[in-house]
């Protein structure tokens, strides 16, 4: 079909073609923020009055009067996937091409067409730490534990086209795309230019905001459709502008602006919203720092934390390796379309509302102990964390009582007595994306080492430490500054290139501080340079877990404690000296920071490490796997197992029946997060899914994790809802349990869920606010779908978590403005009756109806047409597989 736009067309001098957005001579482009600039050209490049209209390209123009009113469709130029969530998509895909066969058409049209990224990062453990054998140990373990798995995302490299692999080892997949995929400028058919985007099967995505491409976390259900050619189905956001003036104070990190940030975000409410930030003050930010700010989109709440392309960027570009041919038609794009913005300027686009943060009135932060947008100034950390061992067990509180508070444990570890009691630092990770990719937070950490070694302090060496660079590019800068050897004496070993305790992948602790800190009940606490803190998430002893920046990461393990004020109280005794050091007199000031980083980073580092970035793995390489187009499953495999999503799908769309005489399985409070309901961290030897591992030969040792096993639905089925620390009102303790409500037995939820499913009956799950928060997991969607739950009931629902819901054809449904299920007198005892109409409508009231005699209206949260689609087609892989078969 002809697009209506291409008369809009233009040539730059490099002889590059483009849509000129200022050849549609329209005063309104100018007004639109950057990023809604971005969604403006997508629309317009692929116009065809089919899936992409022009009405949409005047919706977007008239963003100011039609923001969070009209639904958008959005083309994202590629898909970038971690392992654990792009195992299970690639199961998806094989999947989906058997059925593709069943059912008559062609297996090879199941192709992914637009670019996917895949780095594996998700998978390396800690299990080794503090020694120079760490990194070859646990990258040993990593290939023992997970070999199925990478044969067959191997396997998918070979056999779909427009996928690449980067195999374990690379770095974590937001630093690798920042440093190295993201492509600024993507170059189509037809030499035509057009602005990078893309969309990640993990939250974070939102790091390459950053570098001013526009980017965000989706389900992988949503990913799986996109590199299917179809287009997103998006509610045009409100943009937030945030203004940035000044710059920050001395001895102030990027990690503190972005906690002070998330916290002030939080508190304004910019769930489903862009977040685009202005001002001179973001010009005295370098990229790196910028990238931290975005990484950390999904804690503040916001779609997008987004920083329009600037001279920065195109030198961050340069620095990073990328050729001189791309920097020139990057530049000359960027200029044309008036998408290069100067942050000095007073002029700035028209924003929904506005916020302002002086840069210099930022103080050293940390956030905890569990959630991150907790913020609390470094020196009101001790009484912060004085005040929530009192206070009523909640966000920040443990309710301890006097008693409890006044214990302490003792530990022998290698022959040594110590004495350690609450706030006792057990983990100190510098690790996960969101500072790795910063040279001058991590050169800050390792220069803060060096100076601590020389004035003669350690870390205790029962204290997990360990260090986990996001990419290669960051130990060459380590090794060459001369700070490696340092952080090595204080035990940050290299261990790993990944996510690891950022995600949970901690490994074990030491056996006497694991027993110490069982048998007193304390709470013991975690620091790492990560994003996520929540419950359970760092380690399921560590109840205490702070996102610090890598330095102050050094420094809380230098204290061993977080029970202390730096300003007041030494972090240490030198063992030279025998006086008490101070951490003022050992932290690193900006000038040495930036001055180690300009004798110690060369454009050649980025470029010799990412030159073979699919080969550059020995054991990967070594691997055989089958040269097929179907994959052969294995039915004996327990890592990648044929789901049953396609299995007795057919071609005709099913009728849509009403919920009928539903069952509660769950009725649970506010702040239910994917971690409580997707499979995550390590499997419980006392859960149903280490039941079925054991009854199929596995070995204990050898169980891995959730996040490992995605690519079998039978595991994954059984770990849904089975988190340790998970609040469900239905059932008698805290933990994977609820009341099979016909029986009053007292199961694990998956079990009772298979006794429901055996008698036929639907269920639903009661919630309170913000169900679904945190990471963005496909499996916190599917499991619940092969639980046999028709629907959920919460106050409201975070952004991703909804759509994933609606994507497996899982009914949302909303409690009205100041009702929950309390407030209506529920207590998920009762059977529910859910009338869907015919004539499904967005946004339309639906009348819930209980076998005790409570009617209560509720909004359903189809929040676009195309969603009524997908739901209608059973999800929306079934919906994407039936166009594909016509």
């Amino acid at each position: 079909m002809s697009n209506p736009f291409d008369k809009i067309k233009d040539t730059l001098p490099s002889g590059y073609s483009f849509y000129n957005l200022q050849k549609l001579n329209d005063e309104r482009v100018a007004q639109l923020p950057y990023s809604v600039r971005i969604l403006l050209e997508s629309a317009i490049r692929n116009c065809d009055n089919f899936q992409v209209h022009e009405k949409d390209v005047e919706n977007i123009l008239n963003w100011k009067t039609t923001a969070n009113n009209v639904e958008i469709p959005f083309k994202p130029a590629r898909v970038l996937l971690q392992d654990f969530t792009g195992v299970p998509a690639v199961v998806d895909l094989a999947a989906m091409r058997d059925a593709m066969k069943r059912l008559g058409g062609d297996p090879n049209k199941i192709n992914p067409l637009v670019p996917v990224d895949l780095v594996i990062d998700h998978s390396v453990q800690v299990d080794v730490s503090r020694t120079p054998e760490a990194l070859e140990e646990n990258q040993k373990m990593e290939f023992h534990r997970n070999i199925e798995r990478f044969k067959f995302l191997k396997w998918g490299q070979q056999a779909f086209k427009n996928l690449l692999i980067a195999p374990p080892g690379y770095g974590i997949v937001h630093q690798v795309n920042l440093e190295y995929l993201a492509r600024e400028v993507c170059k189509g058919e037809g030499n035509v230019l057009y602005p990078d985007s893309v969309v990640g099967t993990d939250s974070h995505t939102t790091m390459v905001n950053g570098l001013g491409v526009c980017g965000w976390g989706v389900g992988g259900i949503e990913a799986e459709a996109v590199m299917l050619g179809q287009p997103m189905s998006m509610v045009l956001p409100e943009v937030i502008g945030y203004k940035l003036t000044g710059s920050l104070p001395d001895l102030v990190t990027a990690t503190d602006l972005v906690l002070t940030v998330t916290k002030e975000l939080r508190a304004k409410g910019v769930v489903g919203k862009f977040v685009e930030f202005y001002g001179s003050g973001v010009a005295s930010l370098s990229v790196a720092d910028r990238a931290t700010i975005s990484n950390m989109a999904p804690e503040y709440g916001a779609t997008m934390g987004y920083f329009p392309a600037d001279k920065n960027t195109i030198a961050y570009l340069s620095n990073t390796g990328r050729s001189e041919e791309q920097l020139t038609y990057i530049e000359q794009y960027l200029s044309s379309q008036h998408l290069l913005c100067n942050y000095q300027s007073e002029q700035h686009p028209i924003y929904s509302s506005t916020i302002e943060l002086d840069l210099s009135t930022v103080v050293p932060s940390i956030s905890g102990p569990k959630r991150p947008h907790d913020r609390v100034s470094v020196s009101k950390l001790q009484e912060d964390f004085a005040s929530c061992l009192k206070s009523p067990v909640g966000f920040k509180g443990y309710g301890l009582t006097p008693e409890q508070i006044a214990k302490k444990a003792t530990l022998n570890f290698k022959g040594k007595e110590y004495t350690i009691t609450h706030g006792a630092v057990s983990i100190a990770a510098i690790t996960s994306c969101t500072n790795t990719s910063n040279p001058s937070v991590m050169l800050g950490a390792g220069l803060l080492a060096k100076a601590a070694v020389e004035a003669g302090l350690s870390v205790a060496p029962y204290i997990k430490t360990s260090l986990s660079p996001g990419s290669g590019v960051v130990t060459d800068y380590l090794v060459k500054s001369g700070v490696q050897p340092f952080l090595d004496q204080l035990g940050f070993n290299l261990t790993g290139y990944g996510c690891m305790t950022c995600i949970g992948n901690s490994g074990d602790l030491a056996e006497p501080l694991a027993e110490a800190i069982t048998k007193e009940d304390l709470v013991a606490a975690g620091v790492l340079s990560g994003n996520r803190n929540f419950e359970g998430r760092i380690h399921p002893l560590l109840r205490a877990n702070y996102l610090a920046s890598p330095p102050l990461v050094v420094a809380y393990a230098l204290a061993g404690t977080v029970d202390i004020d730096f300003d007041k109280q030494p972090i240490g005794t030198s063992s030279t000296t025998g006086k008490p050091v101070f951490l003022r007199e050992i932290w690193p000031s900006s000038a040495l920071i930036q001055q180690t980083i300009a004798s110690s980073i060369q454009p050649e580092m980025y470029k010799r490490f990412y030159s073979n970035v699919t080969g550059g793995n020995p054991r990967w390489n070594e691997m055989q796997v089958p040269q097929t187009t179907l994959y052969p499953w294995d039915d004996k495999s327990t890592y990648i197992h044929n789901p049953p999503f396609f299995q007795s799908m057919e071609l005709t769309v099913p009728k849509r029946e009403s919920i009928a005489n539903a069952y509660c399985l769950l009725n649970l409070g506010d702040s239910i997060t994917t971690d409580h309901i997707s499979p995550a961290g390590n499997i419980n030897r006392k859960s149903p899914a280490a039941d079925y591992l054991r009854a199929h030969g596995v070995d204990p040792a050898d169980f891995n994790t959730y996040g490992a096993r995605r690519g079998n639905d039978e595991v994954m089925v059984r770990g849904t809802f089975a988190n340790t620390r998970l609040v469900n009102k239905l059932a008698p303790s805290v933990g994977p349990q609820t009341t099979h409500i016909p029986s009053g037995e007292v199961l694990y939820i998956s079990e009772a869920a298979q006794k429901y499913i055996a008698a036929g009956s639907p269920l639903v799950v009661l919630a309170g606010a913000d169900y679904g928060s945190g990471s963005s997991r496909d499996w916190a969607a599917k499991g619940p779908y092969l639980q046999g739950i028709k629907c959920v009931i919460a106050v409201s629902f975070e952004r991703i978590h909804r759509s994933n819901l609606v994507g497996m054809g899982i009914v949302p449904l909303q409690f009205k403005e100041g009702q929950n299920a309390d407030k209506l007198g529920l207590k998920g005892t009762e059977q529910f009756n859910i009338e869907i109409p015919a004539e499904i409508k967005t946004g339309q009231t639906i009348v819930v109806t209980t076998s005790s005699g409570i009617k209560f209206e509720t909004t359903l949260r189809f929040d676009t047409p195309i969603e009524i689609e997908y739901y209608r087609n059973g999800g929306i892989l079934p919906y994407v597989l039936r166009r594909l078969l016509q």
